[in-house]
């Protein structure tokens, strides 16, 4: 297949790719897809904000599926165009988000999380008020986020009876770590002070190292709702991909990559994709959520961390492969469709540097330029149209990416 062509895909993940598609999809050039995000992220403003009303009527605040999804849509924008009035809407639409912690949205509330609670709420009011030059708004924002970190159960390791909060990215200590890490991204480190942070870590370890007692190769494990999942929303893909961001001591260096190399080992054998849980015997997710697009990311950051194990590099490529040849969605979103699965191919354009990775990404991005708007049509993520993971405020943050790789994240997930 050629690197920068889209061509049909004939296999049998009956629920992640397409069953037919256009042939061949020619890359379009960046000029072309910045306008197409501008336009889309005007679009996503439009259908999300501009029909919220009053505040009290808003049920999700959060970057996942909610309104701030938007914010973080035209941060983006401000990023790739400098067009100050998109700095101007996010710092509004955060503003409306913290400000509707009752009603309908309580029981969101009640996480700490970057993507699906406060976490992300504060973190992204602190990081824009900054950019804006409001620093009376920031450190109001940053002391609610640190009023966070002194939740009671972030720091308790299992010893302790701290198995009532979970671990992972969407609801669990993960995912209020990688809220301190973009806050500390943005304005500094120790803006969130590592000694508030190493040890909710210490406590992600232990809660690992209990929950793998039972698995003689694997230094780490964890449970959400009862299954030990190993993609980036609920498992250890995500947890990981935050551990590797912290000062790690060698011994819990030595555990994050036993737990990699457990992973890798226990690839499907035909395809290369990684099963969505353990023990879990069907080879059908390609995506972020769950397969090899989510450990494609967390591999390439482990590379970056531990250079001198090439392994690392080589599975996250071969990882690159299997979203290449499985990875066009009947879906738009970062989770679970293509926009998520092209940010495989950036995340591998900045690890090795090779145009090839570009040139997928583009063509990914280039699909969904002649798609998105169809296939947001005829599946059920319609009700979640126009959010960030599950929708086209997703698809416009991939174009704005794809036009500066060099600098491109996913979401909520790379910094």
């Amino acid at each position: 297949m050629s690197s920068s062509v889209v061509r049909n895909h004939s296999n049998n993940h009956d629920d992640s790719p397409t069953a037919s598609l256009p042939a061949p999809i020619l890359p379009l050039p960046s000029h072309t897809l910045l306008r197409a995000a501008v336009s889309l992220k005007d679009q996503v403003v439009r259908a999300t904000f501009g029909r919220m009303g009053s505040v009290t009527q808003l049920t999700d605040p959060t970057a996942y599926t909610g309104l701030l999804g938007t914010a973080i849509a035209c941060l983006r924008s401000f990023r790739a165009t400098g067009d100050r009035g998109d700095l101007l809407m996010a710092s509004e639409i955060v503003d409306a988000c913290a400000a509707s912690s009752g009603g309908a949205s309580a029981r969101r509330w009640h996480h700490v999380t970057f993507l699906c609670g406060r976490g992300g709420v504060y973190g992204l009011g602190a990081v824009v008020a900054d950019i804006l030059g409001d620093p009376l708004k920031r450190d109001s924002y940053l002391n609610l986020f640190l009023q966070l970190a002194h939740e009671r159960a972030l720091p308790v390791g299992p010893e302790d009876g701290g198995f009532g909060m979970s671990y992972d990215l969407l609801y669990g200590r993960a995912g209020f770590l990688w809220a301190a890490l973009f806050i500390n991204h943005h304005l500094g480190p120790e803006t969130v002070p590592n000694n508030l942070l190493m040890p909710i870590v210490d406590a992600v370890i232990a809660g690992g190292r209990a929950g793998a007692s039972d698995i003689a190769s694997c230094p780490l494990m964890y449970r959400w709702h009862g299954t030990r999942y190993l993609g980036a929303a609920n498992g250890l893909a995500g947890i990981l991909q935050v551990l590797l961001h912290f000062p790690l001591s060698e011994e819990y260096a030595e555990d994050v990559k036993g737990t990699l190399r457990y992973m890798m080992s226990n690839r499907f054998p035909h395809s290369g994709n990684y099963p969505s849980s353990e023990g879990n015997p069907r080879d059908k997710l390609v995506q972020w959520s769950h397969g090899a697009t989510g450990m494609a990311m967390t591999l390439c950051k482990a590379s970056q961390v531990f250079p001198s194990d090439r392994e690392f590099r080589d599975a996250a490529i071969e990882a690159g492969e299997v979203v290449w040849k499985n990875g066009l969605m009947k879906k738009v979103g970062l989770a679970d469709g293509a926009s998520g699965n092209a940010y495989a191919f950036l995340s591998l354009f900045r690890l090795t540097g090779e145009i090839l990775y570009e040139e997928r990404a583009k063509a990914f991005a280039s699909f969904l330029y002649h798609n998105a708007t169809e296939l947001m049509t005829t599946t059920a993520a319609s009700n979640n149209a126009w959010s960030l993971y599950y929708g086209l405020a997703g698809t416009a943050c991939l174009w704005f990416d794809v036009t500066g790789p060099e600098l491109s994240s996913f979401p909520g997930y790379e910094l």
